[in-house]
């Protein structure tokens, strides 16, 4: 009679199947937002390489001139980087304040002295070395566009509870990046999108909490506490997993990520509801006192 063959490298049954990485399609995370440009910045870094190759054989001058060029380049060019990155979190957002610093803009003039710098020479003068910079600044400016100008839905909202949030979320993303940078060190691609998922699952938390930062009371636990004792779980579980690869620990791991994510995603079910229960009685609120003002007919009437 034929009998299965195993192995430490044979699927076990019931295990998922090996052409993708152990999650569910619709459990994979909503991929980071990503600003349509984000590949750009890196080309400057390459057309600024000529600056790096002139740097030597005609002196020190023009040695700290184009090396000084080239690292302008490549400040400007991860600024307009970071600026494109907060850019794309602004327009996933439905409530969100304008960066304090706008990245873009200062790229964009950190590109022109970058390139008046580099192109410095004699026959060129101030007026040159101007319009050069004016140049690489305009090329900056038309090719990455202005940083978001003003706040988007925040009318109404509580300045103080705001910042509440953004403190409780930037503590939970410092959880999750530590989660994450701990089950990777495993390398193991089914655990790695797991942890993903259970990440995108928080993430869902934090969005929903920055619509609403009422809702902090009620989550801020879940975005604090249990983040932080998942973080401590997936760094214990990487340690021992390193040392020695115990099966037990790693199926009692990712049964923790199962349930936290059904609490997140339970909890987060639970704000939006809740936020559309709100709404709902404020618009019968509404609804009455038009139809006592006479505005509308009443419920039920026939007028």
């Amino acid at each position: 009679m034929a009998q299965r063959f195993g192995g430490k490298y044979s699927p076990r049954p019931g295990a998922p199947t090996p052409g993708f990485p152990g999650v569910a399609p619709d459990r994979l995370p909503d991929p980071a937002p990503r600003h349509r440009l984000a590949g750009r910045p890196a080309w400057l870094v390459f057309a600024a390489f000529p600056f790096l190759f002139n740097a030597f054989g005609d002196g020190p001058l023009a040695l700290a001139r184009n090396l000084g060029a080239f690292a302008t380049i490549g400040l400007a060019a991860f600024l307009l980087r970071e600026g494109l990155k907060a850019e794309a979190a602004w327009d996933a957002r439905k409530t969100a304040r304008r960066p304090a610093l706008p990245r873009k803009a200062l790229g964009s003039v950190l590109l022109g002295a970058g390139l008046a710098a580099g192109a410095q020479a004699p026959e060129l003068g101030l007026i040159g070395t101007g319009v050069v910079a004016a140049v690489g600044l305009a090329l900056g400016l038309i090719g990455f566009g202005l940083d978001p100008m003003q706040d988007k839905g925040m009318e109404g909202v509580d300045a103080f509870q705001q910042d509440r949030v953004a403190k409780v979320v930037a503590e939970g993303e410092k959880h999750l990046t530590a989660l994450r940078e701990a089950i990777a060190r495993i390398d193991d691609a089914r655990l790695t999108a797991r942890t993903e998922a259970f990440a995108a699952s928080a993430r869902g938390l934090f969005r929903a909490v920055e619509d609403d930062p009422g809702d902090l009371t009620a989550a801020r636990r879940y975005m604090t506490v249990y983040l932080q004792g998942a973080r401590d779980a997936g760094v214990k579980f990487a340690d021992l997993w390193a040392g020695n690869r115990d099966e037990t620990a790693r199926a009692a791991f990712e049964s923790l990520l199962d349930d936290l994510e059904a609490n997140f995603t339970a909890r987060t079910r639970a704000l939006l509801e809740s936020g559309r229960e709100g709404l709902e009685i404020e618009i019968e609120v509404l609804r009455d006192r038009l139809a006592r003002d006479g505005v509308i007919s009443a419920p039920g009437s026939d007028l």
